[in-house]
């Protein structure tokens, strides 16, 4: 099965930058549209970007856009979400997922990476 495996997150002051990646084990990456959720203590999972499969469609909660961007790398299999100006209403827990087909799984998540905005 499909592995995902994120990285990139820590701790950041108000107004700083991370940048998280979710490397995807699967094959034919570029196939598949990919985006990222996050759940904050004691709240939902919330939707916070996604890509289309090429990378020339992307779609942001409305929390994050113009802060946030969501890109992919497919050669090396791996999506990206670049985080600016971040407040600490983001520290949440960011998930990955990649959507197969359903008759391969459908959509895959990762084990999540933590991100923690605080002075």
């Amino acid at each position: 099965q499909v592995q995902l495996v994120e990285s990139g997150g820590g701790l950041v002051q108000p107004g700083g930058s991370l940048t998280l990646s979710c490397a995807a084990s699967v094959r034919t990456f570029s196939s598949y549209a990919m985006g990222w959720f996050r759940q904050a203590p004691g709240k939902e999972r919330e939707f916070v970007a996604a890509i289309n499969w090429s990378g020339s469609i992307a779609n942001y909660a409305d929390s994050v856009k113009g802060r946030f961007t969501i890109s992919r790398d497919n050669a090396e299999n791996t999506g990206f979400l670049q985080m600016n100006s971040l407040k600490p209403e983001d520290t949440a827990v960011y998930y990955c997922y990649v959507d197969l087909p359903i008759y391969s799984g459908g959509r895959h998540w990762g084990q999540g990476t933590q991100v923690t905005v605080s002075s």
